[in-house]
């Protein structure tokens, strides 16, 4: 991930005594995962996931809670994006029924995703051929028309979707405000946002739901450390912009949003300063 990246590099740079290094993992449960086990210092994580480690739920039932987990700040959205092919006739959710669908890797958040997603439109894994798929995998059986349809949770653009487009007229299926609305009743990590038109050759703004990508760190780390590293990452927004467009994202109005465990100290103190 390009941004974890150059958020390591202003680290480096701007911190007396901080070794900084990327280290690319499986997903967002390993990550937490790493964090609880005191492997790693600062992880990304989507916060359902975040929220399922902290509580000891869903993917983290059997693992049990990852009760050290904090918050440095909720950084940007991550689109929940339910694509096809035009050939495949599929408009809605309602229309999956029977079809078969790519629903993730196996103990991923997308999986995740899309059981709950398919839950508010009143539909279960027995009524789909659900395929356990990475998003690479999702994507090669959809060019060879074994998948039908496959989601995918992740910034936008998502490059394996952007390589389905040079071959295929690929087809966003909306997932409806309403529907993302009566979803976060239970679920309150979930947000209404579009995937702007254009992203993957679409005419028009398509209605998704989202979840946010959260830097996340452990509660033992010093409230001076976690302080230095936030206004790190806020004092250098421009040269994070320049390694990834999901950085444009990145402000303080929206540190808190959809932030399902508490704020480190340290975090909380410097945006206490800069309300």
């Amino acid at each position: 991930m390009p941004l974890g990246g150059a958020i390591s590099n202003q680290l480096n740079q701007k911190i007396e005594g901080i070794n900084s290094s990327v280290q690319s993992t499986g997903a967002s449960a390993v990550n937490a995962t790493l964090l609880g086990t005191e492997k790693v210092e600062l992880a990304f994580a989507m916060n359902d996931v975040v929220s399922y480690a902290y509580t000891g739920t869903e993917v983290f039932s059997e693992k049990g809670k990852v009760e050290n987990l904090r918050g440095v700040a909720a950084l940007y959205p991550n689109f929940v994006q339910l694509i096809t092919v035009e050939k495949t006739g599929i408009k809605e959710v309602s229309d999956l029924k029977g079809k078969r669908v790519g629903v993730g890797a196996p103990g991923s958040g997308t999986e995740v995703n899309a059981r709950q997603i398919l839950k508010a439109y009143g539909i279960t894994y027995d009524d789909i051929k659900a395929d356990y798929l990475s998003y690479a995998e999702a994507i090669e059986q959809m060019k060879n028309g074994a998948v039908d349809a496959a989601f995918l949770t992740s910034g936008l653009p998502n490059s394996t979707i952007m390589d389905l487009a040079t071959t295929q007229d690929v087809k966003i299926i909306p997932i409806r405000k309403a529907t993302v609305e009566k979803l976060a009743e239970e679920y309150p990590f979930y947000a209404s946002e579009v995937i702007p038109a254009g992203t993957y050759d679409n005419e028009e703004d398509v209605e998704t739901a989202a979840v946010q990508t959260l830097l996340v760190t452990r509660a033992d780390l010093s409230d001076d450390l976690v302080y230095n590293i936030t206004k790190t990452i806020f004092e250098n927004l421009d040269a994070l912009k320049e390694t990834h467009s999901a950085a444009n994202s990145i402000k303080l109005e929206t540190v808190r949003k959809g932030m399902p465990i508490p704020l480190h100290p340290g975090a909380e103190k410097y945006f206490n300063e800069h309300k």
